[in-house]
């Protein structure tokens, strides 16, 4: 072989030299960032998810990777405040959800790798550039929130005949669930419905808003993000109490206590992310990896909610749902 040819060839093994090698060859293990966009306590089978698949491609937390929690509590400026500091540390790759998690960590690094498990429309909010080549150094999941907010709505429709006025509960602070609030709109158009929308932007808001459509609505679509899943258990509470068929986006309301979900699954989700995340520990660049999506959707029911509120679902709706909550 000709030197050149050799010195070519080491150059070009410098260039895709994987992040856990040089972490290892720093002395430490490779650390992940985990940015939870909740509490721990809030979403452990998501973190399960994610560790397990970690752990069948070699990742194992304290033996060949580290992983370092932090969790936001469904605050975007916590979560700024958690992204810069995992800059500081200089981890290795930082995994979140959310758009305001991932436009959060984006904003503090542009060098450190960030995989999203949960992201809707990543390309509208200005998180990539475009889903086969994100560009940058963000990747990840999208879970198609916007994409299916006019079949959301058409469910609810169907589990309630009735429905003329729905409630739209957003956080009006989260550019995704901006984006799906507009399809929402334009789907009860379609559909002849009224809409009765709620902004807030904190937790403190949610009850207030409750008061002041309640009694003025048929039913509840929730365009949810991470504050709204921090709070599941309050809003299904408050849902359940004006006596409001609600509609979301995951099972994990439906396994609260909220009547019906449509959305990926998003567990799945996790396990696609912690895929990714091992690609970019052995080399990959996150510019160069696409966009995953959800390789299942699911139709989720309560039925002990269902009859707390007097609703009678057909043996057709029910064969269809992927998940029955008695």
């Amino acid at each position: 072989m000709r030197r050149r040819d050799f010195v070519k060839g080491m150059c070009g093994t410098a260039v895709v030299w994987p992040l856990a090698g040089r972490a290892q060859q720093a002395g430490r293990l490779p650390t992940l960032g985990f940015l939870g966009s909740t509490t721990s306590s809030a979403t452990p089978q998501r973190t399960a998810a994610f560790v397990q698949r970690l752990r069948e491609l070699g990742w194992i937390d304290g033996r060949t990777v580290e992983i370092d929690y932090r969790w936001a509590e469904g605050r975007s400026e916590r979560a700024a405040e958690l992204a810069a500091e995992f800059a500081r540390l200089k981890v290795d790759v930082i995994v979140t959800s959310g758009a305001p998690m991932v436009l959060a960590a984006k904003r503090a690094t542009s060098v450190i790798p960030i995989v999203f498990a949960l992201a809707p429309n990543p390309v509208g909010t200005g998180l990539i550039s475009s889903l086969a080549r994100p560009g940058g150094n963000v990747t990840g999941v999208t879970n198609l929130n916007t994409e299916l907010a006019g079949k959301r709505l058409e469910i609810l429709r169907e589990v309630v005949p009735d429905l003329r006025r729905v409630a739209i509960l957003v956080d009006s602070g989260n550019p995704g669930t901006v984006l799906e609030l507009a399809e929402v709109q334009a789907a009860a158009l379609t559909l002849g419905l009224a809409l009765n929308v709620s902004k807030i932007q904190r937790a403190e808001d949610i009850a207030p808003a409750f008061a002041a459509f309640t009694g003025h609505v048929d039913g509840l679509y929730v365009v949810a993000d991470p504050l709204m899943n921090a709070n599941r258990a309050r809003i299904h509470t408050l849902a359940l109490g004006a006596r409001l068929p609600a509609i979301y986006n995951s099972s994990e309301f439906v396994e609260a206590g909220g009547l019906i979900s449509y959305g990926s699954n998003l567990l799945d989700n996790w396990r696609l992310a912690a895929s990714i995340v091992d690609k970019i520990l052995k080399g990959a660049k996150p510019a160069d990896l696409p966009v995953e999506e959800p390789t299942k959707i699911e139709l989720a029911i309560n039925l002990t909610t269902a009859k707390t509120l007097g609703l009678t679902i057909s043996p057709m709706f029910l064969a269809r749902a992927d998940r029955v909550i008695e």
